[in-house]
């Protein structure tokens, strides 16, 4: 585990929400900080002011590149995970000839807004694959909605609420024996589980920065060498031409710095160690509810940070409400006032009553048994009164 631990997490609530957003792992921000104060040159400038700046976007690329097991010229800099998705998809559709999009129920919303307004404004025919009670997409289900007019397929790696992981291989070789590309939303799943591009089998992927303790505002696409998009940004050919605007160097250095360390927490135990948190957490939660708490989502084939769980009985914001010692999430949506069942759950055909009941607990590389403890504590009091 790193030291320190972020200024932000001292003082407050156990944070179990990473996979909202982490906090700036201070080694990242120790990255970043000369090209805020002074390497701020433009990247793109032949004088000296721009020399330091450009080798260090060309640094971050490579290290982006090396956590997917790709090669540096592969790597696109964006400003989110939204705007990564959206030059895939929409980068893929406008430009060929094919009009047939393949996602599935529980994707991201960025990837879901694109895919609606794809078909609004462009007259893509979008196909929206179901999934399992475990939050799973089956492959037979991809080769019957597949067909000669598909032009993409885009799947989640993992669930950002759930944690569920998908079978990408399988699914990324029925859309290439069609001829179709494969994209991944893996902005969850990157730095949590190890990632190759090749091995993996897809074409574009999506990385972001404040999910692997970068800043927000900083993300990435792979597009793998030969596959054409158009642009989403026109204008002065930053990017490989696929995203204008002069480079944030500062945020790129920090998602290069990012990427570094996560791989080295793919290597370091960092990772079981996580896991090894989340199993205690949910087996010391199910010793103190006995009967009344059930896991959402795939047991095994999920992400090794991610505890979703049900508690009869309960309504999820009011526990969380409740429950201020710690910081989690719900899966469930609140608009006016009155919070409506998660879609990913619903989706898995889990009841409306068992949905309303749900948490997200998910940990990160600051997490520590104490906060299993507080957490547990804090959760089972609430339940309790």
């Amino acid at each position: 585990m790193s030291d320190p631990a972020p200024p932000g997490l001292a003082d407050g609530p156990v944070y179990l929400d990473y996979n909202a957003t982490t906090p700036i792992d201070p080694r990242v921000l120790d990255a970043l900080l000369p090209y805020l104060r002074t390497d701020f040159g433009n990247p793109s400038s032949s004088h000296a002011y721009g020399g330091a700046p450009h080798a260090a976007l060309d640094t971050a690329r490579t290290r982006v590149a090396d956590l997917l097991g790709a090669r540096p010229g592969e790597i696109v800099f964006t400003g989110s995970g939204s705007e990564s998705n959206l030059l895939a998809l929409q980068g893929v559709m406008v430009r060929g000839q094919r009009a047939h999009l393949i996602a599935q129920v529980t994707e991201h919303p960025s990837v879901l807004q694109t895919c609606r307004a794809l078909e609004r404004l462009h007259g893509v025919r979008v196909t929206l694959l179901p999934v399992s009670s475990d939050g799973h997409v089956d492959p037979d289900a991809l080769a019957a909605a597949i067909g000669d007019d598909t032009a993409l397929v885009s799947i989640m790696v993992a669930n950002n609420e759930t944690g569920v992981l998908q079978p990408i291989q399988e699914l990324a070789a029925i859309a290439h024996r069609h001829g179709a590309l494969f994209h991944c939303d893996a902005a969850q799943a990157a730095g949590k589980i190890a990632l190759d591009v090749d091995t993996l089998g897809v074409d574009l992927l999506t990385v972001v920065g404040h999910k692997i303790y970068a800043p927000k505002g900083i993300a990435a696409l792979y597009v793998r060498t030969g596959v054409e998009l158009e642009p989403v940004v026109h204008g002065g050919g930053q990017e490989h031409g696929l995203r204008a605007g002069t480079e944030n160097v500062a945020f790129a250095v920090a998602l290069g710095a990012a990427a570094e360390l996560a791989a080295a927490d793919l290597t370091d135990g960092t990772v079981h160690r996580i896991a090894r948190l989340r199993d205690e957490l949910h087996r010391k939660l199910t010793e103190a509810l006995p009967c009344r708490l059930h896991l959402n989502g795939a047991a095994e084939a999920r992400l090794p940070n991610t505890l979703n769980i049900s508690i009869d009985g309960c309504l999820g914001h009011e526990m969380l409400a409740a429950a201020s010692e710690i910081a989690a999430s719900t899966g469930s949506a609140c608009h006016s006032g009155t919070h409506t069942p998660s879609p990913v759950l619903t989706a898995m055909g889990i009841p409306e009553q068992r949905a309303m009941a749900t948490v997200r607990l998910s940990l990160g590389r600051w997490t520590t048994l104490r906060d299993i403890e507080t957490a547990t504590a804090a959760l089972t009091k609430v339940v309790a009164t």
